[in-house]
């Protein structure tokens, strides 16, 4: 008796973890958030820049810290088949400040000033607002140690997320003091953080010998205590860092942005001096545990409220990054947005804008070879007109398309039939009532605008698994 043989089956392929496939709705509002981001950022003087997604590894390692969780855990980090160390980049400054230095920007007007969006990757955990590969807007001012352009820099942050609508934002702010300052504080740090070592997680144990400033960074809730009453950054300021942060808390205040001091906060990377800050935006009434994104949670003055803070940023200055990379004093700063969060944001709190929820109001039915090819040049005039439309192409019979108008509640259905594209005409049917007129094809648009005008938005389409004939 003959064995029958097994169809294996077949593998189905499925995007990587970390990783999604962007389309929709949500890669518009995506699209629309970076065109508002880009008019803000345009307004205040901040141009272009695109950077390569592949860069030597050694340009991450020498500049983020060889000790930083992103080096040591989350850089894709590969060898090409010539034997070159290349990695994928995990974020955005190190790229436009080598960019900086390779096409000799220093000889340029100054400061220079950059805006910049794109993807990024980090091998972390997938969790809600944060992937493997990640969208960021960024900012970034080049060639000047004014504290103006930390200013600047948190202020258009901010403008940014109030042009969408979130107005709730507040900053984290600290400054870490210049290389002279630090080490002082540096050395405070590591004789507090010896005397409580037994506080500390495995890394920070690690970390309390190679770089003291990371126990600050740490999520461990034992090593966050432990760091409660560890010295603070800003009572080891020079007279010249005190004197540059004031003069960046003097311009939030008359810019009108909400910040808070935040001694613990230091950042992830190592090349941030002085200023550093994030940016939150508040959630009141909300507990801190209700998912697993990055928060802080707040208590406030008035009622003890407590506000969950939702991370959708930060950044600082990073005075001594251009002598790491090419010997060059540059002194910038700048700041990045991660926009997979906050479109999120947008959704959650209705901030989606008309211009991307507007259905369609005509649907345009198409009944034979000839007429499909002639509804091209009316879709046309129809794009023009600012009508908005949908079509399947893929069915044929008259019943059908007209169920799928009727399912996704538009105003009329605009029929073409193989008659009509002969004779030049067109079949306005309106779907409430059936009635149904002919026109000639070059009337039909001023037609359609009449009507439409005044008519409002369609009712909401029909969800249904049902297939059509």
């Amino acid at each position: 008796m003959a064995r029958l043989s097994r169809t294996k089956k077949k593998e189905l392929y499925h995007s990587i973890k970390g990783a999604r496939d962007i389309f929709g709705d949500e890669y518009r509002l995506r699209e629309w958030f970076i065109e508002r981001a880009k008019h803000v950022a345009t307004f205040y003087g901040f141009g272009p820049i695109a950077t390569p997604h592949l860069e030597r590894a050694e340009l991450f390692g020498t500049t983020l810290g060889g000790t930083t969780d992103v080096v040591q855990k989350q850089m894709y980090a590969f060898r090409t088949r010539g034997g070159e160390s290349v990695a994928l980049r995990p974020e955005g400054t190190a790229p436009i400040m080598r960019a900086y230095i390779e096409h000799g920007m220093h000889t340029w007007p100054q400061p220079v000033l950059f805006w910049y969006a794109g993807n990024f990757f980090r091998h972390e955990n997938p969790q809600r607002g944060r992937w493997r590969e990640f969208y960021q807007f960024g900012l970034e001012v080049l060639g000047t140690e004014d504290p103006v352009a930390d200013g600047l820099v948190i202020h258009v942050a901010v403008l940014m997320l109030r042009e969408v609508g979130l107005q709730n934002v507040l900053v984290h702010l600290n400054s870490l003091g210049c290389k002279e300052c630090r080490a002082v504080w540096r050395k405070e740090l590591v004789a507090y953080f010896r005397k409580h070592g037994n506080a500390l997680c495995k890394d920070c144990k690690r970390r309390l010998k190679e770089n003291p400033l990371r126990i600050l960074d740490c999520k461990e809730e034992r090593c966050r205590e432990a760091s409660t009453n560890a010295p603070q950054s800003v009572s080891y300021l020079c007279a010249h860092c005190k004197q540059h942060f004031r003069e960046v808390l003097e311009h939030l205040d008359d810019a009108g942005i909400a910040y808070v001091l935040d001694h613990l906060l230091v950042r992830g990377l190592d090349y941030y001096s002085r200023t550093t800050f994030e940016i939150f935006f508040e959630k009141p009434g909300e507990s801190a545990e209700s998912d697993n994104s990055e928060t802080k949670t707040e208590v406030g003055t008035e009622e003890s409220e407590k506000k969950k803070l939702l991370a959708l940023g930060g950044g600082g200055r990073y005075d001594y990054l251009g002598e790491v990379i090419g010997s060059r004093n540059v002194p910038a700063v700048g700041m990045a947005l991660g926009v997979d969060r906050i479109i999120p944001l947008l959704r959650e709190h209705g901030k989606i804008p008309k211009s991307l929820q507007e259905p369609p109001k005509v649907f345009f039915v198409q009944l034979g070879t000839t007429a499909k090819r002639k509804s091209l040049h009316l879709m046309e005039e129809l794009r023009k007109a600012k009508i908005p439309l949908a079509q399947s192409l893929s069915k044929d019979s008259l019943k059908s398309q007209l169920r799928i108008a009727s399912r996704l509640g538009v105003f009329y259905a605009a029929i073409l039939g193989q008659k009509e594209a002969l004779d030049d005409t067109i079949i306005i049917r309106d779907m409430d009532s059936g009635a149904q007129e002919t026109l000639p094809f070059v009337k039909s648009i001023e037609y359609l605008k009449s009507k439409l005008r005044g008519k409002g938005q369609p009712r909401p389409p029909e969800i249904t698994d049902e297939e059509d004939e």
